[in-house]
């Protein structure tokens, strides 16, 4: 019986290394070559190099932006711009194995998201308390860094944050064959899955292509299986209790057609951090902030400037 378990592993190794060698994107490595036409900057940090974008009046309040799971810093484009026009600093960055940031041989966990954002505002000179904003998975970096170092966070916003633990099939977790399974099987198809982040797809027909160009580079899919099993063990009820404790202002977004973080969690984080502010945001899924920035833009500008209120 023993034999057979053990030959039934070591072909289900070899199927999984196969498929993986067939379906793998990653191609190319990231290095100065590839970072060559790419727009923003790039600086050193302890785990890596970290790509970035720092703009906006120079005495301007900071604002520093924190992208989700998987989709780069792009993610912010407008939102980016009008804080900008408004007269904020704005930094946004790729998180450690998206976009153009290095992707470390580490493991993904909480502990590297906040050491990167620790790091790279030092390293670009931002030294006043910022204004922190998350999108998804960022909710959880940011409530995260906040909890962490409140003399460093003047405000907080998430916008429809994770706040549940991801369900992750036992053969994904296996350290050898989780990294090459998740690669052939669930990598491939990721750029069309972001489209469900829209509640009308359309408007975004550039969504995909824009994805995949990040998954050309090597340590792309290991990047994100290490950060899927450091979610499934993370306690969020915790993450942002501690975040809300801080006592700094809280703004919580949240489309109510959210199907990647469901509408309903918001009751989750409210009652982890009860003097938010909380705006649900009509006709948007997961990404409001891109689906209604006539709603989200004036929200947030009055956020920053003092001026909102709960629901």
């Amino acid at each position: 019986m023993r034999r057979r378990l053990l030959a039934g592993a070591a072909l289900l190794g070899v199927a999984a290394v196969g498929l993986c060698l067939a379906r793998n994107p990653e191609r190319r490595e990231l290095d100065a070559a590839a970072r060559r036409d790419a727009e923003g900057q790039f600086v050193s940090l302890s785990d890596g190099i970290t790509h970035y974008e720092l703009g906006g009046p120079k005495e301007g309040p900071p604002v520093v932006l924190v992208h989700g799971f998987s989709v780069p810093y792009y993610v912010w484009d407008p939102t980016a711009q009008t804080l900008r026009a408004a007269g904020y600093r704005v930094l946004r960055y790729d998180l450690y194995g998206r976009g153009y940031s290095d992707r470390p041989p580490v493991d993904y966990t909480a502990d590297l998201f906040d050491r990167q954002l620790l790091e790279l505002t030092a390293a670009v000179g931002i030294q006043a308390p910022v204004h922190l904003m998350g999108v998804s998975m960022g909710g959880w970096v940011s409530a995260t860094f906040t909890g962490r170092h409140p003399q460093r966070v003047r405000s907080l916003t998430l916008i429809d944050p994770i706040a549940s633990r991801p369900e992750v099939p036992s053969v994904i977790r296996l350290p050898a064959v989780g990294p090459v399974l998740f690669q052939a099987m669930l990598e491939p198809g990721m750029p069309a899955r972001q489209t469900a982040d829209f509640l009308e797809p359309a408007r975004f027909p550039d969504w995909p292509a824009r994805y995949r160009a990040q998954m050309r580079f090597r340590g792309f899919g290991r990047a994100l299986w290490s950060t899927v099993l450091a979610l499934a063990s993370s306690d969020f009820d915790s993450v942002y209790r501690r975040a809300g404790e801080v006592g700094c202002p809280v703004l919580l977004l949240w489309g109510r057609e959210d199907k990647t973080v469901p509408f309903a969690l918001n009751e989750t984080v409210r009652r982890a951090i009860p003097a938010a502010a909380f705006h649900p945001i009509d006709g948007a899924a997961h990404l409001p902030h891109l689906e209604r920035p006539d709603v989200v833009d004036k929200l947030l500008i009055d956020f920053l400037a003092g001026r909102y209120s709960s629901r």
